[in-house]
């Protein structure tokens, strides 16, 4: 199939983008890697009047220390911070989980504030917003506004953007933390059945899950063993209310969110 018509703006600046954002309001997407809008589009499942590129401002397209935090532009593709050489001391959990986003072909060109956008809840990206607590920072031509990840991510590929705002940046808090990482998938590269992100806190460890439940639910744990930690992880398992589908049923996801969140757990913890 083809998209349906719609009038193609490429933004020069980010004034630009947000002044059409803000007179086209839900009759506009942003696009920027354009990987998974570009399916939606030749599916017909999105249908804009107006397409805002800003793939051209060269401000979005930066990864920036600021102060305890690391700063990652609308405009950065999954390659680049993947490729960035501080990515592995700063933000060890995203260097464990990005290789598993996609594929060579798509990182080169898919954006991570793309994905958190899309919030497809077996992506790993907005898993690793959720479990390293990170904020995604939004702007419109009235104002800006910086929402924490666990209140960003709002049902299946829902999220409490409003119309007239687009992603600008997403923060993660720099460092240098115990964390792991672990997914199950049909195939590497694919969608993950279940994905789990472990990051050492000060009293446990924060457990974070994707693929189960509508959106990436995360949950803090104190130290626990034996079968104190079984019953735990059972009871977060059942709260994530997974269902059956074509990949995996229910069972399986609890019995994967168990184990792995077992092992996890227990790597990150000293």
């Amino acid at each position: 199939m083809k998209p349906a018509a719609f009038d193609y703006v490429r933004a020069q600046h980010l004034d630009e983008a947000l002044e059409v954002l803000d007179r086209e309001g839900t009759d506009a997407r942003i696009v920027a890697g354009g990987q998974s809008l570009m399916a939606m589009l030749n599916m017909r499942l999105a249908r804009p009047r107006t397409l805002i590129d800003i793939m051209r401002l060269q401000d979005l397209a930066r990864i920036e220390r600021k102060g305890d935090a690391i700063m990652i532009g609308a405009g950065v593709r999954q390659a680049a911070l993947l490729a960035w050489p501080d990515l592995g001391g700063s933000l060890p959990l995203v260097a464990l989980a990005l290789p598993w986003t996609g594929h060579v072909q798509t990182r080169s060109r898919g954006t991570v504030c793309g994905s958190i956008a899309h919030a497809d809840p077996s992506a790993e990206l907005p898993l690793v917003l959720r479990a390293l607590g990170g904020e995604v920072h939004l702007r419109s031509a009235k104002k800006r506004r910086r929402v924490a990840a666990k209140d960003f991510f709002a049902g299946m590929m829902a999220t409490t953007r409003t119309d007239d705002e687009l992603i600008e940046a997403i923060s993660l808090p720099a460092a240098a933390r115990r964390c792991a990482f672990r997914e199950v998938a049909r195939r590497h590269g694919d969608f993950a059945i279940v994905a789990c992100a472990a990051v050492a806190t000060a009293d446990g460890v924060r457990l974070a899950v994707g693929g189960v439940a509508d959106m990436p639910a995360a949950r803090d744990f104190p130290r626990l063993e034996g079968s104190a930690l079984d019953d735990a992880l059972n009871e977060f398992a059942y709260e994530l209310n997974a269902r059956d589908d074509v990949h995996a049923t229910a069972r399986y996801r609890r019995d994967l969110v168990r184990m792995i969140g077992r092992d996890l757990m227990r790597e990150v913890l000293p």
